[in-house]
Parts: C-alpha cells; sequence; structure tokens
C-alpha cells in the first residue's frame, strides 16, 4: 500500500461519528407519550483538518398503557451542525435553549425558543470577564429554577485582578509579570469566575465572595436560586496540572449571591462533579485522596441539605470481587439520578471493559444494567455480539441513552428505562453504525507469576484486549502490536479505537495492554505501581505479550512492535531496552525518556516524585537520591542496548513530558547509528490531538512498522 491508501483507511476508520452527549425531553399527549431524544455528535473530517458537530433528534413513542415501554422508534429528523458552539444548555421547564458562541473573536450567548432567537449577549464587548471557560474541569452552563438566570464560569478581568498602588497603570506595572495556569490542555486558564446573567434585564455579573486561594468550577444552582454550589481548587502556593488528574487540593462551597461562601467537604481531599437530585434534597459528588495516583478509585458522597450531613453512598473499592463492580473511576455524567431521586447511574470501568451502573441510596446495592453479560453467557464464543464499552450519556425521566461500542463495531447510541427491582433493562438501538468490521477480538486475564508478584500488594492480577483481522493473510502468521496506554492510571477498554481498528484494516494484530495500575481493577491495583515505574509494568506488558503469544498460534514472534504514548511511550521505551531482541520496531508518542530532567519541566511535578517512591510537597528540592532513583528508572537507561528502529513524535507545546525527552533519546540514538526517525509537530500539546497530526502519526506508524516488520 502506499500512502494515500494507508491515509484512506484511516480515514474509513477515523471518520465514523461518535455520541459526545444527549437530552430528554417528554410530551404527554391524550392517548400518548413522546420522548424526545436529542444527541450531539462529533465526527473528524481529514479533508478539512477538522472535527464537525451535529445534533440529531430521535421520536420515541412509548406504550398507551405502560409509558416505560417503548412502541415505537420514529426515524431520525436530519443532522444539524453545531459547530461554533462552545456550551449549550436546555431549561428544564419551557425548553429554551441557552448557547455559549464562538464568532471570530467574540463570544456570544444566545437564548433560543420555539420562534427563533429570543435573545443575544456580545459578552466579549460587555468587557465584564475574559473568555468564558468551556472545558470539563471547570466550564459549565446552568439555568436557574425559574429561568431567569444562568450560571457559568469564565477566566477573571485582568484589570479586576491586578494590584496596583493610585495613580500607577496596570498594563505598565503587570505586562511582564508571569502568570500561573492550570497546566496541559489548560493554558491560558488561570483565575477562573463565577458569572451570573440576568436574562430580564440582560445585565451581567461576577459573584463575589469566592475564597483568594481557590479557583472555581463545576457550579450549579442551589434550591431556591439565592446561592450557587461550585468545586474549588486550592491554588496556593502554586497551581498544578488539572487535566487528567483528579488527585488536587479541592473542595466543595456554597455562595450566597450575598457574597458569603463556606466551605461544605472536609479538609485535604479531592472533590469533584457535584449533582443535584430531581427534588433538591440531595447533592452527591466524587471524593478521593489527594496526591498520590494521579487518578484514583473514588468515593461518592452524599449531602443531604436538610441536616448538612454527610455519608458515604459508594466507597472505594480495594479488590474487587471476580466479576463484580470494581469501583468509580470517572466523572459522572451531568444528569445521573433516576426522576424518584433514589437512585444514581453512572459508567465506569470494569476491568478490560466499561459498565453502566445504578446504586440504591437505601440499600447502596450496585447494579449493572448492560446486557453483556447476559450475552456473553448466551454465546461464550462469539463476542461479535459483546459490546466491551458502555457509556451513559445521560438519564432523565428515567430513560437512559447510553453509547455502546466494541473493537470491532463503532459508536452506536441505544436508550431503555431504568429497570424496576429485579427486572432488567429493554435496551432499543437508536442508531445503528454506518458500517461494521470483522475483526476477531478477545479479553485477556492474566496473572503474573510469583516472582512479578507486588510483595505490598500481593495477588493482583490484571487484563489485555486482543483485537486481529478474521482472516489471516496467504496463510502467514499475523504481525502482532503492542499498544500501551499513557496515564499510567488509565485504560484501554474493549471499546472502538481508531487506531486500533486501522492497525488491523491494515493486517496486524493489536495486544493493548492494562497492566497493574490501570482503572477498572481496584484501588490496591493503582496503588500498586507506585514506586515500581519501570519494572512491575514493563514485566506486566511482557507478561501479557507472551500470554497473547502462547494462547494464539496465529500470531507471529517473530514480528513483533510496541508502540504508545506518554507513559504508553515510556513502557514502549523500556521494552526495546530490556529486551533488545524482542521488539523489531517502536512508535512512541511524547513518552518519558528520563524522570530526572523531566522533574523540573513537567506541570505535573507531584506525579514526578510520586511515581517514582517519593512523597510529594510543594516546597521539595531535588536530591541526588531522588534524581538518581528517577533516572534508574527510566528508559535512557538502557538506550545503548536499544536495535529496533524508533520513530518519535512530539508535540512542541507539551507542557505534560517535554518535547526535550524524546529529543534526548533522538540524540542518543543518533549518535549510535541506531536507526531514529523523529516527527515534530510545533503547535501540538500532548495529546497530538489535532486532526491532521493523528493523519500524520498513523501513516508513518504503519509506514514505519512495515518497513522494520
Amino acid at each position: 500500500m502506499d500512502s494515500d491508501q494507508i491515509t484512506g483507511v484511516y480515514a474509513k476508520v477515523s471518520g465514523l461519528p461518535a455520541p459526545l452527549s444527549a437530552h430528554v425531553s417528554e410530551e404527554q399527549l391524550p392517548e400518548v407519550r413522546l420522548y424526545t431524544v436529542t444527541a450531539e455528535w462529533i465526527q473528524s473530517d481529514l479533508v478539512q483538518s477538522s472535527r464537525l458537530r451535529y445534533s440529531q433528534q430521535w421520536t420515541l413513542i412509548a406504550d398507551s398503557n405502560n409509558h416505560r415501554s417503548i412502541r415505537t422508534v420514529l426515524p431520525p429528523g436530519p443532522c444539524t451542525p453545531v459547530s461554533g458552539e462552545l456550551l449549550s444548555e436546555l431549561s428544564p421547564i419551557h425548553g429554551l435553549r441557552a448557547v455559549i458562541r464562538e464568532t471570530g473573536s467574540q463570544q456570544l450567548l444566545q437564548i433560543w425558543d420555539r420562534h427563533g432567537l429570543r435573545k443575544c449577549l456580545n459578552l466579549s464587548a460587555l468587557n465584564i470577564h475574559g473568555r468564558v471557560y468551556d472545558d470539563t474541569q471547570f466550564g459549565c452552563l446552568r439555568w436557574s429554577e425559574c429561568e431567569s438566570k444562568l450560571l457559568y464560569v469564565a477566566e477573571s478581568s485582568r484589570s479586576a485582578s491586578a494590584e496596583t498602588r493610585p495613580g500607577e497603570s496596570a498594563s505598565r506595572k503587570d505586562r511582564s509579570v508571569y502568570c500561573e495556569d492550570w497546566g496541559e490542555a489548560l493554558t491560558g486558564k488561570s483565575v477562573p469566575a463565577l458569572c451570573v446573567v440576568d436574562l430580564h434585564g440582560g445585565a451581567v455579573g461576577v459573584l463575589q465572595g469566592v475564597p483568594p486561594d481557590v479557583s472555581p468550577g463545576q457550579a450549579l444552582w442551589a434550591p431556591g436560586t439565592q446561592s450557587v454550589f461550585f468545586v474549588g481548587w486550592y491554588h496556593e502556593p502554586f497551581r498544578l496540572g488539572l487535566k487528567f488528574c483528579s488527585n488536587r487540593r479541592s473542595a466543595l462551597f456554597r455562595l450566597g449571591l450575598d457574597g458569603h461562601c463556606e466551605c461544605i467537604s472536609g479538609d485535604n481531599l479531592s472533590v469533584s462533579c457535584p449533582r443535584l437530585s430531581p427534588d433538591g434534597s440531595t447533592l452527591i459528588y466524587l471524593q478521593g485522596r489527594v496526591f498520590g495516583p494521579h487518578n484514583q478509585c473514588h468515593s461518592v458522597q452524599q449531602l443531604d441539605l436538610k441536616t448538612w450531613k454527610i455519608s458515604t453512598m459508594l466507597d472505594v473499592v480495594s479488590r474487587p470481587q471476580a466479576g463484580e463492580f470494581a469501583g468509580v473511576y470517572e466523572a459522572l455524567p451531568s444528569h445521573c439520578w433516576s426522576a424518584d431521586g433514589q437512585k444514581v447511574v453512572f459508567s465506569s470501568a470494569i476491568r478490560n471493559c466499561k459498565d453502566v451502573f445504578m446504586v440504591d441510596r437505601r440499600t447502596k446495592k450496585v447494579t449493572s444494567l448492560s446486557d453483556k453479560h447476559q450475552r456473553e453467557l448466551e454465546d461464550l464464543s462469539d463476542l461479535s455480539k459483546v459490546y466491551g464499552c458502555w457509556k451513559l450519556l445521560t438519564v432523565q425521566r428515567d430513560l437512559m441513552v447510553v453509547c455502546c461500542s466494541s473493537p470491532n463495531s463503532p459508536p452506536m447510541l441505544r436508550v431503555g428505562f431504568l429497570p424496576s427491582a429485579g427486572e432488567t433493562v429493554n435496551w432499543r438501538t437508536l442508531q445503528q453504525p454506518i458500517m461494521t468490521f470483522d475483526y476477531l477480538w478477545t479479553s485477556l486475564d492474566v496473572t503474573p507469576p510469583s516472582e512479578e508478584d507486588n510483595q505490598c500488594y500481593p495477588g493482583l492480577d490484571f487484563g489485555a484486549v486482543l483485537v486481529k483481522p478474521s482472516r489471516v493473510v496467504c496463510e502467514t502468521r499475523t504481525p502482532l502490536v503492542v499498544f500501551i496506554h499513557g496515564g499510567p492510571h488509565s485504560q484501554f477498554p474493549a471499546e472502538w479505537n481508531s487506531t486500533t481498528a486501522g492497525l488491523v484494516e491494515l493486517g496486524f494484530a493489536v495486544l493493548m495492554v492494562n497492566y497493574r495500575g490501570s482503572t477498572g481493577f481496584g484501588q490496591d491495583n493503582i496503588m500498586s505501581l507506585i514506586g515500581q515505574i519501570g519494572s512491575q509494568d514493563v514485566k506486566d506488558v511482557q507478561r501479557a505479550v507472551m500470554t497473547a503469544l502462547q494462547s494464539d498460534k496465529t500470531l507471529d514472534p517473530k514480528r513483533l512492535a510496541v508502540i504508545g504514548g506518554s507513559h504508553g511511550g515510556f513502557l514502549s521505551c523500556h521494552l526495546i531496552g530490556q529486551y533488545p531482541d524482542f521488539y523489531r520496531a517502536c512508535a512512541a508518542r511524547n513518552p518519558v525518556i528520563n524522570a530526572a530532567t523531566l522533574l523540573g519541566t513537567s506541570d505535573i511535578v507531584d506525579w514526578r516524585y510520586t511515581s517514582a517512591g517519593f512523597q510529594f510537597s510543594y516546597d521539595n528540592v531535588p536530591t541526588a537520591e531522588t534524581l538518581a532513583a528517577m533516572l534508574q528508572k527510566s528508559p535512557i537507561t538502557h538506550a545503548a542496548v536499544i536495535k529496533a528502529p524508533v520513530l518519535l513524535m512530539l508535540g512542541g507545546k507539551d507542557r505534560r513530558v517535554s518535547p526535550h525527552q524524546g529529543l534526548e533519546l533522538y540524540k542518543v540514538l543518533k549518535s549510535r547509528g541506531s536507526p531514529v526517525r523523529l516527527l515534530w509537530f510545533p503547535e501540538e500539546g500532548h495529546s497530538l490531538s489535532r486532526v491532521d497530526t493523528q493523519v500524520d502519526c498513523f501513516l508513518n506508524t504503519v509506514l514505519w512498522l512495515r518497513q522494520h516488520l
């Protein structure tokens, strides 16, 4: 295949749409009840090198005798582009649609009703605050109960926060002062403010009273609309990166419109995702520990707004039993409550999969709501009928909207009502994927041998997902690409992955490894990796590869390659250094190469200490001991024995892992005459997320693998 053909394959697998969010509305007619499901989708367009967003609606007709049974699903309406919209939210009563839209350099707030545009405010021209936050970390857009006010988060006005003496020019005094922000993917976001729009008069104001050492976000109205709840992240003595880090010191606050602010949650905790019950009686939120692993198993706390007492709804799961709920590892959807306020619904990682769960507040019993297990029991040999990943988009009026996918099935939309006690969900598919693929995939469970057991956390296992072509070409064995996730505290669920699909489409088998330290296996599994990076995780990946080779004789043990990004790149480079005769090629995106030299350049300096087994404190000063330990755990120590050709892909604006990490390995390999190629993306950050960048990375990775395998 030439470059155009490879790019065409990637366009095919990466151009499939995926749902981002959903909303449910309800209408009672004389004989039937109608439910309208509106979903927002995202789709990559390689021609324009952009991501397109659009919305689509479905009408569901419920049974006249049983409103919780869907009788008919009408064909969907046309796709409506929503590009340019930063945030949007439907009001709960009258169905007004609030949109914050970007037009050129201007940010507009628009209110739409059934007759068209009702109101439009130019937020930029008002100059009350800076840019509106549309990220998932701080951003929000919330209607008040009376639908006369809107709440959102924006950057504070620089002039309002500048400290100047009388008669001194703020611009002259502060134009060169360093301004901290919240790190990778949050560049320029430094001092968020809570903003309220009065839709009657059109006035925009910034709420006063937020503590000066706190950055507010994820705000929502409290019952009565006289105060708001928000999550506040402490930013003293300095800010640490927030992206992918749920371990930052933060608290739940209540701020009155009169400026009175109080902290509600405990001290020295991390909190996120406050969600108010439909009757306004209970507020739930996620809670975790400060520092330590950058992402952890969370507990779900519930705050009784009558007594102001906090209790635990779901605790951290240290070590789940086989087949049982493994804990909460990701954010709660904006709408996660049942209509009666007695159940909470969410999705979370469970071993090599992701599932939808429901917890009953009274009994604290957790129930899986997917039909994944039922399908597995019906036909264990045919995983094509099983969706390895279930993501809850919303639950409103007890109707759940979920996104389902698997390694051979692109994302699809399904709906189902919350079940009564003892019943199962009757899932209905709204939108089948445009195409499915006849790849084979299986979920592997891997148990380390006794010599690789963790002495502090013994008896742990881990997993992997193997995806391969359904037919072997020319009766030869299939080359295997080992794909390692970053984090390290994240997961490769058995979901649709365009990189994996593209590689399999081109004739490779792909092994996605969830080594010890990945999410979905319990908190003990996560904690076991602390201080063990570069050894335990490397051995786990190698053990998973050996397990796959032993269990599937169609794989070619002589044609092995390893790819990964961030910590996955760290492990990829470790593997070709620790097993120099085993792998034939390597492709690494923004890899950690030398943890010692990374210490002073990363936006998450705390994780650099923690991962190496050291306690972090804001006033830490590097010592010879810590730097030596970090160096000893780094791939650069094995660079002299690397034989496999290495492809490096680096983002010039990466604040999480400096591009000088990859350059360090590049120079060592090049000086020794080892085959190495470097792709430099000057405007990219850590995720290498632009569409044209992802095309370049995939194309070059495939060509590199084909050349050296």
